[in-house]
């Protein structure tokens, strides 16, 4: 049987990708578990194995910095981690395929509609452009060493127990803090974190940068009530636009101290989605809608 390395794996979403690649002889690469124990930050893994497969989902995000180390660790992390990995195969041989789990936080962008594939990467922040800096860096290394590279560009992460801006507003609501802001109307990209792996498993050879939405991209308002639902809480109250703009202004006032500001007014209120067209064109893939997951699941 073919063999896959999965970096990551203890995450959240390398855990529920292990569990969507079938077909596979498992090897799990992570900090403190798994076949390989190894800070990839600070180390090159002693792989003794050949991997038919490498996905490489260990990665540093879900926070802001506020110092220079802090920006520096999402360099260390990301770019550092991933340079080590790939030195880890010069011995052992190279993977026929590397899968690179990416972000659409390369585009740099706080809205827009259907964005592909082809869009420049504008990203500012040290989590996009560390994201940018290991993409290229994974695809030169693929093209040298003639190993299949793919790329997943992945919007907001859906499943049980998720990280992230999902996971706070789920604990807001759970906890009736919850508020909506112009009445919910701006559209976000997501996806299932499931059909991640299941993507995964059907690209097979092909290779290629890709996109990965549930191609719904909900609202704010309908993402809200359906986990009031799921979670039997209230519906969540909506907050004035005009009232979360003064607000937003007094927080720029008051500087890193409120919780909230023009910049994340404007970010929660601006529609930002992506084209999916390429992943459901290339390998038929065709993923749950997340509001019907979250009908149907608890979380």
């Amino acid at each position: 049987m073919s063999k896959v390395l999965i970096t990551g794996s203890s995450g959240f979403l390398g855990s529920i990708i292990k569990n969507n690649i079938l077909d596979y002889t498992v090897f799990e690469l992570n900090r403190n578990s798994g076949h390989y124990h190894c800070n990839l930050k600070k180390e090159i893994p002693l792989v003794t194995e050949f991997f038919d497969l490498v996905i490489h989902s260990a990665g540093k995000a879900h926070s802001v910095p506020k110092t220079a180390l802090e920006k520096q660790e999402f360099y260390d992390v990301n770019l550092t981690g991933t340079h080590n990995l790939l030195k880890a195969f010069e011995k052992i041989g190279f993977p026929k395929q590397f899968v690179f789990i990416s972000s659409v936080s390369v585009y740099g962008l706080d809205s827009g509609n259907d964005i592909n594939e082809n869009a420049p990467l504008l990203s500012k922040d040290p989590y996009g452009l560390s994201k940018i800096a290991a993409e290229q860096l994974v695809s030169n290394w693929c093209t040298q060493n003639k190993v299949i590279c793919t790329i997943l560009r992945l919007p907001l992460l859906v499943g049980a127990n998720p990280p992230g801006n999902l996971g706070s507003m789920i604990k807001a609501i759970d906890k009736g803090f919850y508020l909506n802001i112009g009445g919910g109307k701006a559209r976000k990209s997501m996806v299932l974190a499931t059909d991640v792996g299941r993507f995964i498993a059907l690209i097979g050879t092909t290779g290629g940068i890709y996109n990965l939405t549930d191609g719904i991209h909900p609202n704010f308002k309908e993402l809200s009530t359906a986990i009031s639902v799921n979670k039997n809480k209230k519906k969540p109250f909506n907050l004035p636009l005009s009232l979360a703009k003064i607000l937003g202004y007094i927080g720029d006032l008051l500087g890193s101290r409120s919780p909230i500001n023009s910049s994340k007014v404007n970010k929660i209120t601006s529609t930002l989605t992506f084209d999916d067209s390429k992943a459901t064109a290339m390998a038929n893939w065709k993923p749950q809608s997340v509001l019907e997951y979250l009908k149907e699941n608890s979380l």
